[in-house]
């Protein structure tokens, strides 16, 4: 399995891992996550309930399961009432947080930046670390049937191909950057294209014959291969992205300054087992800032995607 390396790849690449390497890795002690003078005192006026969106990866019973935890733990280190609400795709998410009707989302890389681009009071305060390698990024993939014919990405010409949401990085943004690279308009050239509004749709669709090859967070489709869901013998994997900074907790401006330092802290001290709330495996929380995505605005205007216009 080859990824015909481009300008751009090595580009994105390079751009991607220095800034992981660059983020710094203060303490939860020492860390401030707004400029003290513009930000609001933390004595004043402290939420009384303070709204979590997060997008739906898996399984929504077993995601449930560990937003239910995580909110549990939220409630008891802040010391405050903590409601986390698991919207039903990725754009009522960001729309939930660009509109303030949560005051924090946990998105996808491209949902943060769309909702960014409608509301610039928004920032990244911590990542996932993935558990597969250590680091605060992950991988796209597709996979496919083998019984279809397809071991390039070019060969899923004529082809019935599912991605996610077109607000997922993995799931839509840099297969789609393979795709054209490649010379090649999904909407034309595949027999039929889908979005199916989550990983363990695709999985599901996969396995089911719905569809011939899928785009997919490659943590999930691993999960999916050792729970038989896509046993290898019937289905492989023939393409891997470079590497995507992992999906950021996000937090609105208004946030009393207290608040913000409180919840980042309480995430990056949270037990293992709390941190997967987006189904993927992972080991803890590190730091990351709105730098560290820059490489997902890049390939968001190599696509030439349309950005959302900003809120006044």
């Amino acid at each position: 399995m080859k990824k015909s390396p481009t300008n751009f790849n090595v580009l994105l690449t390079f751009v991607l891992l220095s800034s992981v390497a660059c983020t710094p890795n203060f303490p939860p002690s020492t860390v401030s996550l707004s400029n003290p003078k513009s930000a609001t005192p933390a004595a004043n006026s402290p939420q009384n309930i303070l709204e979590i969106a997060i997008i739906p990866s898996v399984s929504s019973t077993q995601q449930q399961d560990k937003i239910q935890l995580l909110e549990d733990y939220l409630n008891q280190e802040l010391n405050q009432t903590v409601k986390i609400k698991l919207t039903k795709d990725y754009e009522t998410g960001v729309n939930l947080l660009v509109t303030g009707q949560v005051e924090v989302a946990y998105l996808g890389p491209l949902a943060y930046i769309k909702a960014k681009q409608r509301n610039s009071d928004l920032e990244p305060i911590v990542a996932h670390i993935e558990k597969t390698t250590g680091r605060p990024w992950y991988t796209s993939v597709m996979v496919v049937n083998r019984q279809a014919g397809i071991n390039t990405p070019a060969d899923i010409k004529g082809k019935r191909f599912s991605f996610v949401s077109p607000s997922s990085a993995s799931g839509f943004l840099f297969p789609s950057a393979e795709f054209k690279r490649l010379g090649i308009t999904p909407n034309q050239d595949f027999s039929q294209v889908q979005y199916s509004g989550g990983h363990d749709k695709n999985i599901v669709a996969l396995a089911e014959g719905k569809v011939d090859a899928i785009a997919v967070d490659k943590s999930v489709y691993i999960e999916a291969v050792k729970q038989n869901k896509l046993p290898e013998n019937k289905y492989k994997m023939i393409w891997e992205s470079d590497p995507i900074p992992n999906s950021p907790f996000v937090i609105s401006s208004t946030l009393p300054l207290e608040l913000k330092t409180k919840f980042q802290r309480a995430l990056i001290n949270a037990p293992e087992g709390l941190v997967a709330v987006g189904g993927t495996t992972a080991t803890g929380y590190t730091i990351v800032q709105d730098e560290d995505y820059e490489p997902i605005r890049k390939l968001q205007a190599f696509l030439l995607l349309e950005s959302p216009a900003q809120n006044p």
